[in-house]
């Protein structure tokens, strides 16, 4: 009898891991590239979005990053992301207080980018100019701030 319970166990524990291996390998990586990062320091912050949260500053993305910003490059990894279509949005955040600078005028005050690194004029570019096709397994875009 408890030899029956120790094969059950080692089956049901290689079913598992089999199991986690798929489910890892069904999701993706995705390295993000920060070009022309400023000398003044604080965070790189990035944060990915899907079709239905990007034109909504309230919606949460669907991930993010915040790492130390690294003059000239900064890199910043996202993992355990569902494949599918996203745009990104990044900002160098100088004071490290979690928001996107404007000064009073309502121009940018923080060095800014998009993937596809979109022409940006008075506002901020539609989903469609900066999405980007996300597959299984390891993904790298660049993006160079504005």
């Amino acid at each position: 009898m408890p030899h029956r319970i120790v094969i059950a166990a080692a089956v049901l524990l290689t079913a598992l891991a089999v199991s986690h291996d798929a489910f890892a390998q069904s999701r993706a990586t995705l390295t993000v590239k920060v070009e022309n990062v400023s000398s003044r320091g604080g965070n790189m912050r990035v944060a990915l979005y899907d079709r239905t949260s990007w034109p909504n500053d309230d919606a949460a993305p669907v991930t993010d990053g915040v790492v130390p910003a690294k003059a000239g490059e900064t890199i910043v990894s996202l993992r355990g992301i569902p494949p599918g279509t996203y745009g990104l949005k990044a900002f160098q955040d100088y004071n490290r207080n979690e928001q996107f600078d404007t000064t009073w005028l309502g121009l940018p005050a923080e060095k800014f980018g998009f993937s596809n690194d979109p022409r940006v004029m008075f506002s901020e570019p539609d989903f469609d100019a900066t999405k980007f096709t996300l597959s299984p397994g390891a993904n790298t875009i660049t993006i160079h701030l504005k």
